[in-house]
């Protein structure tokens, strides 16, 4: 008996700052097929990095996963992002300032959305912070893949990579408020 496989692929994305350090939380794990850095969310097409980074055009930097949910459920993957970000700040992540390092997560489809306010709201009553959570929660729009070089920064770059990521202030806020590192 041949066993065919049904699952659609999916597509989640999420802002989080620095694009840079939203890929390795997600990357070697089953189930997880592809993550692309790259900007959603703004009004000019094909944006550029140095356009995106003047938090002029309206653009989140986020990765996009590519999934199989019946590996990796979309609910994992939410639990995943959360303890990524702080979910508090709404003037970019850690060092990141600007509007284009907020949080957001991007809904491809109905269920996503409705998991995404399940979720938010079961962090907003779970007490684990005392400031409101501002993290967004919006439709997907067109999301233009990042330059080729900031593809897989963390490989290409590893010393570069780890030097902006110690000193972000990132791991520290993940180890402090969500007891577990990277």
């Amino acid at each position: 008996m041949t066993h065919e496989v049904t699952t659609q692929m999916e597509k989640a994305t999420f802002a989080g700052g620095c694009f840079w350090c939203m890929v390795t939380p997600f990357e070697e794990l089953d189930g997880i097929y592809g993550i692309v850095s790259g900007y959603t969310g703004g009004h000019v097409e094909n944006p550029t990095y140095e356009q995106v980074k003047t938090g002029t055009t309206g653009h989140y930097e986020a990765v996009q996963i590519t999934f199989d949910p019946d590996v990796f459920p979309y609910e994992r993957l939410l639990e995943l992002y959360w303890c990524q970000i702080d979910p508090t700040d709404d003037g970019g992540q850690f060092h990141d300032r600007g509007p284009q390092y907020r949080t957001a997560i991007f809904y491809h489809n109905e269920r996503q959305r409705q998991l995404a306010e399940q979720s938010k709201r079961a962090l907003e009553e779970s007490g684990r912070f005392s400031k409101p959570i501002v993290t967004k929660i919006l439709p997907a729009t067109t999301f233009y893949p990042a330059e080729e070089y900031h593809q897989n920064y963390h490989k290409k770059n590893p010393d570069h990579y780890k030097q902006d990521r110690a000193a972000s202030g990132r791991d520290e806020f993940i180890a402090k408020h969500w007891g577990t590192k990277r």
